[in-house]
């Protein structure tokens, strides 16, 4: 009986080791297998991902760089305010797109608006997704993204300058991504979004970040009202203080636009090259422009010519930089400077106070970019695109890059006037005139950017 029973208990002991083998043998070819199979569905490109980390870092540093290009150009005691308007918005973008804008802007949902399944990046890791950049990580296309949200509210920032509370500056950008840039970004980029589906084109911005800022300012400075010294004998007193700044801060943009175009290729590509080349073409082009104008006109060509002419270029050509030739560029940047130059010059007609001509320049350049990419488009530089008007493609082009602009200009002004309206009933939008002429940077932020000895 013993006997029989040892038996027994060494064949259950053999029959469970086996069991168990072969349960472990299972479960580790089933995971080698899956990771297999998710590897071979979605590989990670070590040179794309190379490209869009710099790209990523290059987006980035337009913001600071656009601080100081806005910084230059308003009067030393607001100097401070304005770095800061570009500054906070690194801050408060960055974390409303962590927690909600990016699923709203990017998540499958409806034409008009993402879903929620991404809320807090949830499902957002470092496996390529297969909806964006399927050879990069999902988080490195986010955060690439992240900084285009970043920069466009910022940039409204220097129609508002001197006169805008603090305040209610933040609470703006936060309502603004939210509401107006999250559900345009999710029109013509997001998977399903309805300009997308339409066939507008749109490489790196021209109506997800130009128009929609240009458009908005314009809607902010009407609200907002001018400047106490603008339009008086005093308004010489609001010339630039800092002009080497200003270049600086042109510099660093025209620096950081290769990542914003170049790198909406999400690719380390031939596609990227051209879209780098034809960025620096119509920026140069642009610069040149403009200067001649100013030589034509005024007899002397100025450095703060240059600087905006060079990011009107830069402005124009965001939304056909995948799409078109270099020669189309040249074109471009020559055209935006004539546009652009007359555009600022509504402000005076009009008697608005678009402080640093950011509808002039990304309104309205943003628009001539869009339509301008509806004329030159062509399949021969990009096949994802379609041919425009001087490429044999007719008119349909041109008729779905109408489409976009008016579509956003309308959504733009209209949400951005619902906003500042809540705001104005609420917290108010517009210093005192007492903080005014001491400026921003003592009466709201207590510091003084040059300290003047006794």
């Amino acid at each position: 009986m013993t006997f029989k029973s040892c038996g027994a208990a060494g064949a259950i002991r053999r029959f469970s080791h086996v069991v168990w083998y072969c349960t472990v043998a299972l479960l580790t070819t089933s995971v080698a297998a899956h990771a297999q199979a998710a590897s071979a569905a979605r590989p990670i490109n070590s040179g794309d991902t190379a490209w869009m980390l710099i790209s990523a870092a290059l987006v980035m540093l337009m913001t600071p760089g656009l601080a100081l290009f806005y910084g230059g150009m308003v009067r030393s005691k607001n100097i401070l305010n304005m770095l800061m308007q570009s500054f906070v918005a690194l801050g408060i973008v960055s974390i409303v797109w962590v927690l909600w804008g990016y699923s709203l802007a990017f998540a499958p949902g409806n034409p008009f608006i993402g879903g929620l399944q991404w809320i807090g990046l949830h499902n957002v890791s470092v496996i390529p997704s297969s909806l964006y950049a399927p050879t990069i990580p999902h988080q490195l296309y986010m955060v690439y993204q992240m900084m285009f949200a970043i920069i466009t509210p910022a940039l409204i920032s220097g129609a508002i300058a001197e006169r805008m509370k603090f305040s209610a500056y933040c609470l703006f950008m936060m309502l603004w991504c939210t509401i107006v840039y999250c559900p345009i970004a999710h029109w013509v980029w997001g998977t399903g979004g309805w300009l997308n589906t339409l066939g507008a084109l749109d490489f790196a911005g021209g109506t997800v970040v130009h128009i929609s800022s240009g458009v908005s300012a314009l809607v902010l400075v009407l609200m907002l009202g001018r400047r106490s010294a603008s339009g008086t004998v005093a308004e010489e007193e609001l010339r630039p203080h800092n002009l080497p700044m200003t270049l600086t801060g042109t510099a660093l943009l025209w620096f950081g636009w290769f990542g914003f175009n170049a790198g909406s290729a999400l690719t380390s590509s031939s596609l990227a090259v051209s879209a780098f080349c034809t960025t620096h073409i119509a920026a140069a082009a642009a610069g040149l422009t403009w200067i001649l104008i100013e030589w034509v006109k005024f007899k002397k060509p100025s450095a703060l010519g240059f600087a905006t002419g060079a990011v009107a270029g830069l402005v124009a050509i965001t939304p056909a930089s995948g799409f078109v030739s270099i020669n189309a560029a040249i074109i471009i940047g020559i055209s935006v400077s004539f546009i652009s130059f007359n555009a600022i010059k509504l402000k005076s007609r009009f008697k608005f106070d678009d402080a640093l001509d950011v509808f002039g320049v990304h309104g309205v350049g943003g628009m001539f970019g869009a339509i301008a990419t509806g004329l030159f488009a062509s399949v021969a530089i990009n096949s994802a695109g379609a041919n425009g008007l001087f490429q044999g493609g007719g008119f349909t082009l041109v008729l779905k890059q109408l489409a976009a602009v008016g579509s956003t200009v309308a959504f733009a002004a209209i949400g951005t006037f619902v906003i500042v309206k809540v705001l104005q009933l609420t917290v108010g939008i517009r210093i005192t005139e007492d903080e005014e002429s001491i400026g921003l940077d003592v009466s709201l932020h207590s510091e003084e950017a040059y300290a003047m000895a006794d």
